[in-house]
């Protein structure tokens, strides 16, 4: 297991000097959150593999783990937070997540990451649920396809409030994928905040299909990311049962809302989960 860190908890800082904060820090691993101004992908060509190239060499250089996240509020619609997803109705907005998707896992690739991220967003219209896994299994068989040809592990991650927000709804999508490069994004705080029973054993279930890990505190009940210790989640017996299944991934803590405090966050959440990550299995 590796210690890290989300960069959308650093919006205010320009990527590398992120970067350079995580790894003095002793943070091992890093979730890129690609975004404005951090690894645009609609950035010009030639800034862009010119940023590309600096951060993976600042990566290389801490020797930090990798792997990209596709979670950013507006950068694909400036009026909208997640406009548009993989669930709209519109074959055309739709194939704009599309888009991103594939350019995040071309991304990736050049970077070296371990894996890409991603969600299913919220489902805008009434429709029944096997016409909306319909839709969301239609825009996902592009994604796989270039992930396929790319060779670039996917990471799905249920998401409260998302079609596919719990485990067991993701299970059902799984079903239908049935991919070798399908895994899934576990984020700790969402399995608590939707009570979706014990979180150390729902981690032994899913064992090596668990490609990424998100983590910080949270509330039953309230989908709102809070800092170790202000919420209600026992965390020793998750990190166990990481061991357990022999997780050697990056457990990245998320506190996206917690920009204006990014560094002394980035610190607390340094001394909260170093101790529990060295403990004894």
């Amino acid at each position: 297991m590796r210690l890290g860190y989300n960069t959308n908890g650093l919006p205010h800082h320009r990527l590398v000097d992120a970067i350079e904060l995580l790894a003095s820090e002793g943070f091992q691993s890093v979730a890129l959150t690609l975004d404005a101004g951090a690894l645009d992908p609609y950035e010009d060509p030639s800034t862009l593999a010119r940023q590309a190239a600096k951060v993976s060499q600042v990566l290389d250089r801490h020797q930090l783990g990798r792997v990209i996240e596709t979670g950013a509020r507006y950068l694909l619609n400036p009026r909208i937070k997640h406009d548009p997803t993989l669930m709209d109705p519109n074959p055309a907005r739709q194939a704009l997540r599309v888009d991103f998707l594939i350019r995040s896992i071309d991304l990736a690739r050049e970077l070296n990451a371990e894996a890409v991220s991603f969600w299913s967003g919220k489902l805008p219209d009434a429709i029944g649920e096997d016409e909306a896994m319909d839709r969301l299994i239609q825009g996902l068989a592009p994604v796989l396809e270039h992930a396929e040809s790319s060779r670039m592990r996917l990471a799905f991650e249920p998401e409260p409030g998302m079609f596919i927000d719990t485990l067991d709804r993701f299970r059902r999508l799984d079903e239908r994928v049935r991919h070798p490069l399908f895994d899934l994004t576990l984020d700790v705080g969402h399995a608590h905040c939707l009570r979706e029973g014990n979180i150390a054993e729902r981690i032994v279930e899913w064992g090596h299909r668990i490609a990424n890990i998100h983590i910080e505190d949270m509330r039953e009940d309230i989908h709102e990311h809070l800092m170790f210790g202000e919420g209600t989640i026992v965390f020793p017996p998750i990190l166990r049962a990481l061991n357990d299944i022999r997780y050697v991934g990056g457990i990245h803590v998320e506190l996206s809302r917690h920009g204006h405090m990014a560094a002394e966050a980035v610190q607390q959440s340094a001394r909260f989960l170093r101790p529990l990550l060295d403990m004894p299995s």
